[in-house]
């Protein structure tokens, strides 16, 4: 019951962020959008660094092997995962008109949401390989430290459900729809945290690699979309005042909980 309350956490920041539709009325004003967006980026850099790349460190160390080998290899390989998805998913991201990925004739609505959905795939990796850590790993991650992230990815996942559920309402899309489709976004977030303690509680050893290829996925996710969208347009220092706000939220929250 307590796993399954720690991976459904950050799919709630999703709905309760994608909720703000009927909320608010208009379009989402632009800095606050970006000092959101930075704000998202922070907290994963935090988490990446806090909550993957030092655990698996110190686990390899921990198994007698190379310290560093299982991070090194662990996050080039999930950036390649992520830039092969990102090549290959049909998607389109917020301020673009021409859509990445392959080529397909989705609606733009449909595309938004992929484009969501896609940097969601690595939030829910890294919290369940950090449940599967605290589950069976012996690397000081704790259970209130897997809880520490589950909570630090709700917070930055808040205003992603509103970044998607807004500009959705503006393209015309009614209430409940842009609801629903920004609420959704989130559901791969619980489904490949159980999917990826599944997979870790069979290869323990490979834990430090786990951990480190959620850190990579989530690494190309921040660089690749959301600092450039966070500074995309007339210049203006929120969206780096965002990503300082979110690192910081998360940095307190694993040390101070993990």
């Amino acid at each position: 019951m307590q796993l399954m309350l720690g991976l459904l956490i950050p799919f709630a920041g999703t709905t309760l962020g994608a909720a703000m539709v009927f909320l608010m009325r208009g379009e989402m004003n632009r800095k606050l959008e970006k000092m959101l967006l930075g704000f998202a980026s922070g907290v994963m850099i935090a988490a990446s660094v806090w909550s993957l790349l030092i655990p698996a460190i110190d686990m390899a160390d921990e198994q007698g092997g190379i310290a560093w080998l299982p991070a090194t290899a662990g996050f080039l390989g999930g950036m390649a995962f992520l830039l092969a998805l990102d090549s290959l998913i049909p998607h389109l991201h917020l301020e673009s008109e021409k859509p990445e990925g392959v080529e397909a004739h989705l609606k733009k609505t449909t595309m938004l949401v992929l484009a969501v959905t896609l940097h969601n795939i690595p939030e829910g990796m890294s919290v369940g390989v950090t449940f599967a850590g605290a589950l069976y790993g012996h690397a000081g991650i704790t259970m209130a430290g897997a809880f520490a992230l589950a909570v630090g990815i709700a917070i930055q996942n808040f205003p992603e459900g509103a970044i998607i559920s807004m500009p959705l309402r503006g393209e015309g899309v009614s209430g409940l729809r842009s609801f629903v489709y920004g609420a959704l976004s989130g559901i791969v977030e619980p489904v490949g945290a159980a999917v990826t303690i599944l997979l870790a509680s069979r290869i323990v050893t490979a834990l430090p690699y786990f951990l480190a290829f959620a850190a990579g996925a989530m690494i190309y996710v921040v660089v690749e979309e959301l600092i450039p969208e966070a500074q995309a347009g007339e210049h203006s220092n929120v969206g780096t005042i965002g990503v300082a706000l979110g690192f910081v939220v998360m940095m307190i929250l694993d040390v101070a909980l993990g």
